[in-house]
């Protein structure tokens, strides 16, 4: 009986690793251009500057690589770094910065040494149409709540081009 099982049976097994493989062998991803990426790091900055704050903005897109990073001219070099960190820290958690302090705050010594993220306020995720595209993150105001307010403004500006982005 064994035998005509494998006669009947073993030609499929062949075709179902062909199917299976064949379904992830290309992905198909919409990520944040790069003009688009710079208007948000544009529209931030001056958003903060309007506020008498001298921020960096940097816009990662969904996977935490870098778009576009912007230093208003007399922000620290340091804000630069520590904002792609909190954008880095939006797109793993997929949530803004600050609601991912607030609520982890039991794995955020731990979090704090993974290279490339830190949980600290002002990290913002980028949204259109339910897809996330990535996340701004802001340094150099004085205080997360204030490098989180000037990211929001920045997005708000931009509202209808963000979502007319995904189709």
């Amino acid at each position: 009986m064994s035998g005509i099982l494998n006669k009947v049976y073993l030609p499929f097994c062949f075709l179902l690793p062909a199917f299976s493989v064949g379904a992830a062998d290309v992905v198909s991803d919409k990520s944040i251009g790069m003009e688009l990426a710079r208007d948000i790091a544009n529209e931030t900055v001056l958003a903060c500057r309007a506020q008498g704050y001298h921020v960096s903005a940097v816009v990662v897109d969904r996977f935490g690589l870098l778009r576009a990073a912007l230093r208003d001219d007399l922000a620290s070099r340091f804000t630069l770094e520590i904002a792609e960190r909190k954008a880095n820290m939006t797109v793993m958690a997929w949530t803004d910065s600050g609601a991912f302090r607030k609520a982890r705050g039991d794995i955020r010594p731990e979090l704090n040494h993974i290279d490339g993220v830190i949980v600290m306020e002002g990290g913002i995720k980028i949204v259109a149409a339910g897809y996330n595209l990535g996340a701004v993150g802001v340094s150099g105001a004085p205080g997360g709540d204030k490098d989180a307010a000037c990211a929001r403004k920045g997005l708000e500006k931009l509202r209808e081009r963000i979502e007319f982005s995904v189709e």
